[in-house]
């Protein structure tokens, strides 16, 4: 719940650089006033739909984690444990935005999964330090090969 409304706080941030870019832009153009797009509600609740799901579905495509999943030190990924693909991101953020309790089924799953992630095939795991953190093997010893900093497995 932390991940998600650091989600929540990031998209916010974003509507409203996004927002007061277009606003200075108009008056650089159009002279004044200075003044926000007046969206309404349905036209803001696209816009910040929008924004939400571009930035979940880059985030999930490029790196595999959101600014609150890096805090929290989670990763999304498919069933295999390759990247998200741009399908099953974009299904997953309409979903996850759609239904947010379906975040709530977490702790009764199995697979400690939400039902976005049961119906996209998508899975959640915890990676603090992300794929280029090297493997110590006993004692501080360097793991096997393959799995050192900067190495692909």
């Amino acid at each position: 719940m932390v991940a998600a409304v650091v989600d929540v706080l990031v998209v916010l941030g974003a509507v409203a650089v996004v927002q007061f870019g277009y606003a200075a832009l108009r008056y650089l153009l159009v002279g004044p006033p200075f003044s926000a797009p007046q969206l309404g509600l349905w036209g803001a609740t696209g816009f910040g739909t929008a924004v939400a799901v571009a930035y979940l579905v880059g985030s999930w495509c490029t790196v595999g984690r959101t600014a609150g999943d890096q805090m929290m030190g989670l990763r999304v990924t498919g069933r295999s444990g390759a990247r998200l693909t741009l399908v099953p991101a974009v299904l997953r953020a309409v979903l996850y935005l759609l239904f947010p309790l379906g975040l709530l089924w977490i702790p009764a799953s199995r697979r400690r999964a939400s039902v976005q992630d049961l119906l996209v095939g998508s899975a959640v795991v915890h990676d603090w330090y992300g794929r280029s953190r090297p493997h110590l093997g006993p004692a501080g010893s360097p793991g096997p090969p393959g799995h050192g900093a900067g190495e692909r497995p």
